[in-house]
């Protein structure tokens, strides 16, 4: 009988990838890619036709595995495929062929996350283990980390993704398809940086409004200089959320993901934020960046090793197949690290500890915070950045004590630094129950009822010290009565208790609770978190 590693050893996945524009299939061992073939769906005008895209896929998807297969010369082992997330017809025909393949070679039949499969192709390709993942492509913006066999969506967009919303500011000045590329081309011979909409909202971002601003823009402003203020600010935003989610999560690496990060200034702007942090990062070469066969074989090796199969039954497509809602079965992660990096930071005595934005240094009972530089982003929008954060926070944690919220008492403030009181108490995350969490929620009713949005709701900023919970760290915070920024406030917590704790959905509920008891308008807010939930991607 021939040894399990022997057989193991053989293994070939073809897989199909077909969620938008290309069409790809590839044949991968444990080794390398042993064939590709693509074949990609070109719009004669304006952006990706669903329909359209499906009528290429089903013309050419024959010849292209039909080439695969014959350029591998192997036995295949599995067939996988793009279950989700994609658009609609592109993931149905997909599908079709991959049954009718799985079906003809007598084997098994492997559906995949597609977002999954972008950063298990880049673990593959790199020495990347147990990254921060940021995830950018047209119609997906997420930053992610695993964690207890999930991977964890810590931030993501509330509206388009960045890929979308440079192609739609491209086609509105006429720029033909692919824009990114061309964008980012004009961006170079940029000679002037245009203030623009900066949208981060705890620890998502936000990009159709600045489309729609840099659009504008055009009007009045050099292109060269619009693109290079459009790049700026866009990718400040997508590091700076990838960042907190490094401080979150203590990992020490940073893996770039999707179709978007073939950009040379996204990776520069990674890469100096990685070094400031002295954690590693880590770009697969291009050809495994955008959307490809490749990743989707990768993948389905993963699932086939660890004894994953979908049955024909259970192979219907999921056009917002979230990668959070995928069960990691093949675990792939060793070692989780405990402690972020520490980044260059200004010079205080008494340093008690490092965030994603500031430093906080301890003065007998007075916390000093101190704003960093940040060097991936511009210096214009650095410092203006900083300093509004600064004041809005000293400005708003005092109104937020007068509402009857436990904040620290602010006792100077200063260009970029705040000094205030010292609350020495343990953070939420690490003691966490129902019940707490039903404090929670009338903490932070009582907050919205006075307009004040925290923006970065996380149970690393909730202190518990004698029997009461303390808010800190506003530095994201600002006034605003809407039913959806309270929404997008609270969305935020509800993805750390997702991202984080076992036992999220039992907190959530508490948390509901508590948050009905202070706030008059609770149930149309929590109505809003599902709807906010449900944005972006391919929705």
């Amino acid at each position: 009988m021939k040894s399990f590693a022997k057989i193991m050893s053989k293994i070939s996945i073809l897989g199909i990838e077909g969620t938008a524009w290309n069409l790809s299939a590839a044949v991968v061992d444990e080794k390398d890619v042993i064939a590709e073939t693509t074949a990609t769906y070109k719009p004669l005008t304006g952006g990706i036709h669903p329909r359209e895209a499906a009528q290429h896929h089903a013309n050419h998807i024959t010849e292209v595995v039909r080439e695969t297969l014959k350029k591998s010369g192997t036995d295949i082992s599995a067939v996988a495929f793009s279950q989700g997330p994609g658009l609609g017809p592109c993931l149905r025909t997909v599908a079709t062929a991959a049954r009718a393949l799985a079906l003809s070679l007598d084997v098994p039949l492997i559906g995949v996350n597609h977002c999954i499969a972008h950063i298990e192709v880049g673990r593959w390709k790199t020495p990347a283990k147990d990254p921060v993942t940021l995830y950018v492509s047209g119609a997906n913006s997420q930053v992610l980390a695993y964690r207890k066999g999930h991977y964890r969506v810590f931030g993501e967009t509330l509206d388009i993704g960045i890929g979308n919303a440079l192609d739609k500011f491209a086609r509105s000045i006429g720029l033909p398809h692919p824009g990114g590329p061309k964008v980012e081309e004009l961006a170079k011979k940029a000679t002037h940086y245009i203030p623009l909409p900066y949208t981060v909202k705890g620890m998502d971002f936000s990009f159709s409004g600045l489309a729609t601003a840099a659009q504008e823009s055009t009007k009045s402003a050099a292109l060269p200089d619009v693109c290079h203020s459009f790049q700026e600010t866009a990718f400040a935003m997508l590091v700076e959320v990838t960042e907190r989610a490094v401080a979150h999560t203590g990992k020490q690496e940073v893996l770039l993901a999707g179709g978007v990060g073939a950009n040379s200034r996204l990776c520069e702007m990674l890469n100096i934020m990685c070094e400031d942090r002295g954690i590693g990062f880590y770009v697969p070469e291009k050809r495994f960046m955008g959307d490809n066969g490749a990743m989707i074989a990768y993948l389905g090796l993963l699932m086939y090793k660890s004894g994953y199969r979908t049955p024909i039954s259970e192979s219907k497509v999921n056009p917002n197949f979230r990668p959070d809602d995928a069960v990691v079965s093949w675990k792939p992660l060793g070692k989780v690290y405990q402690t972020g990096g520490m980044q260059s930071i200004p010079q205080h005595d008494g340093i008690i500890a490092s965030g994603a934005e500031a430093v906080i240094a301890l003065e007998g009972n007075t916390i000093i915070k101190t704003r960093i530089e940040k060097r991936y982003r511009l210096k214009e929008i650095d410092e203006n950045i900083r300093r509004e954060r600064t004041k809005t926070e000293a400005r708003l944690i005092s109104e937020a004590r007068r509402c009857g919220v436990p904040t620290p008492i602010i006792r100077d403030v200063t260009g970029f630094e705040i000094r205030m009181e010292y609350i020495e108490g343990t953070a939420l995350k690490n003691i966490v129950n129902p019940s707490l969490s039903e404090e929670t929620g009338e903490l932070i009713g009582r907050l919205h009822t006075c307009g004040i949005i925290h923006g970065d709701l996380t149970t690393s900023n909730i202190l518990y010290k004698d029997g009461k919970l303390f808010l800190i760290d506003f530095g994201l915070a600002y006034l605003d009565k809407t039913l959806e920024a309270r929404g997008v406030d609270i969305h935020v917590l509800f993805q750390t208790f997702e991202s984080t704790h076992e036992n999220h959905e039992e907190l959530i509920e508490a948390f509901k609770k508590g948050y009905g008891r202070a706030f008059k308008g609770a149930e149309e807010v929590i109505g809003r978190v599902k709807e906010i939930e449900s944005r972006g991607r391919y929705a």
